[in-house]
């Protein structure tokens, strides 16, 4: 007789135990993530750009103004569905071959899915779009069907070639010549996935992984005109009248000054030997001619309409759970998994199609990648801008605007690295729909889907799985009062610690045993200063001094240290 795993064993017991469940004691639970999003891009966030569909989710549900991230999109997934910090999970920096416990560059055994927990607990268990937290891939890890790709971090939107469908033999959409885009592709297997769903009688998670708006920046072009004319205006006033609309929507306090621009991607522009300006920071948008403000434009036009053409597409998951009769009793939480994307410097990047491989997962983009940074789209390049064979960023000054009023980007410990939009829904569930401040973070999706499912998290005391890290947000649906906690940050050695409102913060702060001689520490109060431009550091040594001890305690614990 063939072993069984303790996890398989576990899986059978509890579905046992659940099998008297009734489907409608316990919700459906849609998980939607976004890429690279900033934090004020949805219009109910304060952006300019059409999000009507998300933007109802917010104001028949709950918009959550303070969630935190991991500061890049492998680390983010791997805390979102395990929820664990990343660095216990086994992805702290990227996906790859590493040997250090926290760096591994893959799922590992001291964690389990969000799908491994509910599926044995009678869920059924559905992914779509980008995988990215490496092998095993989501068949092995829990999920019952996918649709997407597993490995790489960025696809040609336009090209199918990099998806797949698992188990390998089931179903799949055929697109004709010229009619696939990639979040329409994904959307319409996630629909096909609800439908299998409904057959099989029985409560369900999916989760939607779209690779928007990550860079390719890529979007219909006849949406992309739509937002042209805004984006010629240019960031400063795009910015300032962000911040205006979060002052009246009430996501910032009324005073709060806008920030200088920001600098520009400082990691980048290391590899890069070099800035594109002399101070290093994002210029103004004045200080451009008119070739380079229309080729700037029109990248952010097309970056708008990517999110656009998401939240279309969500929409059409929103219809068709209405139309079946789920909405009421599904709950939708809908996020990003870092803040806006700054690569490379304030004009972006360009890719020649040439060097996008089919049989290379994603785009291998690097130091030793050829690239043609800075180029200028003229004429009929302009309108094309997008379309298929258009692969490019749209840089840090977009980027800042983005993340309006947070500081810096993705990859860092700042605001805008590490805070994300966080929309739930669940009319059966949230009673009381409005904004809330509590302090979340996206590993707390395990714990929340644990209580909802009525599912059990496996034994830990003496076996190899890790506790869970994050809280339900349970409480939070139901408006009670916020409790204090401390969550800490690392990414690429900038790293950070949060207690209730002070938050401690160092860039390339981080050694391979501990804090790295000579590392600056600022800390900034978070409840007057969430665009972190005061340090009170020098005005509170005795602070600094314990909160960097509570780190390091912390970072040991989380496998964080030792770092490579």
């Amino acid at each position: 007789m063939k072993a069984i795993s303790w996890l398989g064993l576990f899986a059978i017991i509890a579905s046992a135990t659940l099998q008297g469940a009734e489907k409608e004691e316990r919700p459906n639970i849609l998980v939607i993530l976004a890429d690279d999003l900033g934090y004020s891009d949805l219009g109910c966030y304060g952006g300019e750009i059409r999000t009507p569909n998300l933007d109802t989710l917010a104001s028949d549900g709950l918009r959550f103004t303070q969630t935190y991230n991991s500061s890049r999109c492998c680390p983010s997934r791997a805390s979102l569905l395990t929820g664990l910090y990343p660095h216990q999970a086994g992805i702290g920096r990227f996906v790859g071959g590493g040997k250090l416990p926290g760096y591994r560059g893959k799922l590992t055994e001291r964690c389990v899915t969000i799908a491994e927990v509910l599926r044995p607990a009678g869920y059924g268990t559905y992914a779509c779009g980008k995988w990215h937290v490496n092998n095993p891939g989501p068949i092995e890890r829990g999920f019952d069907e996918f649709y997407g790709f597993v490995h790489g971090y960025a696809i040609d939107s336009w090209n199918p070639s990099m998806m797949i469908r698992l188990p390998e033999g089931r179903p799949q959409r055929a697109y004709p010549e010229g009619e696939y885009f990639a979040t329409d592709a994904i959307t319409d297997h996630a629909l096909d996935f609800l439908e299998l769903a409904r057959k099989k009688d029985q409560p369900w998670l999916l989760y939607v992984g779209y690779q928007a708006p990550h860079f390719p920046v890529q979007a219909p072009p006849e949406l992309s005109e739509t937002y042209l004319e805004t984006y010629s205006k240019g960031w400063d006033l795009i910015r300032a009248q962000r911040l205006a609309k979060m002052k009246l929507l009430g996501l910032v306090d009324p005073a709060l000054p806008l920030p200088p621009r920001a600098p520009i991607d400082r990691i980048d522009v290391a590899k890069r030997n070099g800035s594109m300006t002399p101070n290093g920071m994002n210029p103004a948008w004045k200080s451009l001619d008119a070739g380079r403000q229309a080729d700037l434009a029109r990248r952010m036009a097309v970056y708008a309409a990517m999110v656009d053409n998401m939240d279309q597409n969500i929409g059409r998951l929103v219809k068709d759970l209405r139309e079946q009769g789920e909405l009421d009793n599904t709950l939708i939480l809908f996020l990003s998994d870092n803040g806006a994307c700054a690569e490379w410097e304030p004009f972006g990047f360009d890719l020649n199609a040439a060097d996008y491989s089919e049989n290379k997962p994603g785009f291998g983009i690097s130091t030793s990648t050829p690239k043609k940074p800075n180029v200028r789209h003229r004429g009929e390049e302009l309108a094309a801008m997008g379309g298929p064979g258009s692969l490019f960023s749209y840089g840090s000054a977009w980027a800042n605007v983005c993340n309006t009023p947070l500081s810096l980007y993705k990859h860092y410990a700042h605001e805008g690295g590490i805070r994300t939009p966080m929309i739930a829904h669940w009319p059966a569930g949230i009673k009381k729909p409005g904004d809330r401040p509590h302090v979340t973070h996206l590993m707390d999706i395990m714990a929340t889907c644990l209580e909802l499912g009525k599912a059990e998290y496996p034994g830990y005391e003496g076996a190899k799985i890790l506790p869970p890290e994050g809280r339900s947000l349970v409480p939070a649906f139901a408006n009670k009062p916020d409790k204090p906690r401390t969550l800490i940050f690392e990414h690429e050695h900038n790293v950070a610690i949060r207690q209730a409102d002070w938050k401690l913060i160092s860039e390339n702060g981080l050694g391979k045993t501990g804090i790295r001689p000579g590392a600056v520490w600022s800390l900034y109060d978070l409840s007057n200063d969430p665009s972190e431009q005061h340090d009170l550091a020098p005005e509170q040594p005795e602070r600094v001094k314990a909160m960097t001890a509570e780190f390091l305690s912390e970072a040991k614990r989380t496998l964080v240290l030792p770092a490579p």
